[in-house]
């Protein structure tokens, strides 16, 4: 057995690849590493009791180049007598950088193929080349672990990479003893791109004057890399079980439990939060993650700050990481709703369903609790209105000896910022007055009714005024 067939075979059997029976469905490209792998794998087919097959994605980028090979996988498939799946896929006009565009493409169909039970796996050509290039992008880019950890030899969902620990080299040179030909990308030779200038110029520098193993070199790092990365998956599960709760897309976090972590800790949780509050960790930088630590470790206080998808408040103890809300000023925060007594409403934007009775004196209760109030329906001035919170509201709560702005109520309850944006008060006048007389405060969430419309013992007709308990923690 060669070379190139016995590093296959260790890499499959350590890997765990394939089990007996599988239908591998062989990615080809048309390229050299493609073939190879395709030729290894029919070699190696009766030992690992496998079926192989051949998939082509045509991206269409290359016009007829890319038909050609199209067609050369079809001719390869068919003197092979193998099952071959083509299909086309227009990812020109995708919107996005063609690169990405084409691999995400790829990976859609290869993942379907999969879905749809047609193979079990798919093998595709990444070789211990590819690895080095990828390691070596990313360290220039500024990746951490994460990124240095490289191609992974195994996904999930059933794609794997037989050829991660075959040089280029050895591709080129089993080909040539095998007499097979293959298919050039004549992109790969642009220097435009970045990938290519590092794949010609850099790696072939650094083998010549620094490292004549600088590809193996950097596999190794990816290996390393690699297994930090399993080890501390698993350590940070179990710590963002324990510090971060999870409200939806809205991530909470101590700033002391941050503080008290060492600094590898405190910047795989904070990647960890963020990655639950945007879905993923694209376009996150070192310094994004610098960023949440400041502001974790700066003193008591509040603060603010925004990287790629993301919100971040520290408010009192608290850090939120948040979606960013597109178009988030308070032009768009802002809500009111005009009631209707006796009545109901649900309001979107506190997540709360309000009700509305109209009681008489045998029913109305003395004092206040966190849900409700009771107010003099006589007395009271008309039309109510539900509206957020604005700047410069006030009122004199039950209990307190004059007026209080509800900012000050806040700050002294230790309500967090990005509850106050859609903190829910009833006024009574024009819903835009900002506590003025026209726009009456008389009731707020938690700090209570108005203490001038209390309803009292002589009190004949009361407004029973209700919300319904809700997470505020959700934000």
């Amino acid at each position: 057995m060669g070379v190139v067939l016995r590093q296959v075979a260790e890499t499959i059997a350590r890997q765990g690849m394939f089990r007996p029976g599988e239908r591998v469905g062989v990615a080809v490209s048309g390229g050299p590493d493609s073939v190879a792998l395709l030729a290894a794998l029919c070699e190696l087919a009766p030992q690992l009791g496998i079926l192989p097959g051949v998939v082509h994605l045509n991206h269409g980028l290359r016009g007829a180049e890319s038909d050609a090979d199209a067609q050369f996988t079809r001719d390869l498939a068919g003197s092979l007598r193998l099952d071959l799946v083509v299909e086309r896929a227009d990812v020109g006009q995708a919107g996005e950088n063609l690169e990405q565009a084409g691999r995400r493409a790829r990976y859609e169909f290869f993942r379907r193929l999969i879905d749809q039970n047609r193979f079990q796996k798919i093998a595709v050509g990444h070789t211990r080349t590819d690895q080095a290039e990828t390691v070596l992008f990313r360290f220039l880019r500024g990746s951490a672990t994460a990124g240095l950890a490289g191609i992974y030899p195994v996904l999930e969902g059933g794609i794997v990479r037989p050829l991660i620990e075959v040089d280029r080299e050895q591709v080129l040179e089993f080909l040539g003893a095998k007499g097979l030909s293959w298919r050039e990308d004549s992109s790969n030779a642009s220097l435009d791109l970045a990938r290519n200038r590092l794949r010609l110029q850099l790696l072939p520098q650094l083998a010549r004057d620094w490292n004549p193993e600088i590809s193996r070199t950097l596999a190794q790092v990816a290996d390393w890399a690699r297994d930090e990365e399993t080890y501390w998956k698993q350590e940070i599960d179990r710590i963002a079980a324990d510090c971060l709760r999870r409200r939806g897309s809205t991530v909470l976090v101590e700033t002391a439990r941050v503080r008290e972590m060492p600094p590898a800790v405190q910047r795989r949780l904070l990647r960890r939060a963020i990655e639950q509050a945007r879905g993923d960790l694209r376009r996150i930088g070192f310094h994004h993650v610098e960023q949440i630590r400041g502001l974790a470790a700066a003193g008591p206080g509040d603060g603010r700050l925004q990287i790629p998808g993301v919100d971040v408040f520290r408010s009192f103890a608290l850090l939120r990481l948040a979606p960013s809300e597109p178009g988030a000023g308070l032009e768009n925060r802002n809500f009111s709703v005009l009631l209707t007594i006796p009545g109901a409403c649900e309001v979107p934007e506190t997540a709360s369903r309000f009700v509305f009775k109209l009681v008489g004196p045998e029913a109305v209760q003395q004092g206040y609790n966190e849900i409700g109030g009771v107010v003099d329906w006589e007395r009271l001035p008309r039309p109510l209105w539900l509206r957020n919170w604005r700047p410069g509201d006030r009122y004199r709560p039950v209990g307190h000896a004059g007026p209080e702005k509800l900012k000050t109520l806040f700050q002294q309850n230790r309500v967090p910022l990005w509850e106050r944006r859609r903190w829910p008060v009833i006024v009574a006048g024009d819903p835009a007055g900002q506590g003025q007389a026209e726009a009456r405060v008389i009731w707020s969430r938690t700090f209570g009714v108005e203490a001038e419309y209390q309803a009292g013992r002589e009190c004949r007709l009361a407004l029973e005024i209700l919300e319904q308990p809700r997470d505020l923690e959700a934000g």
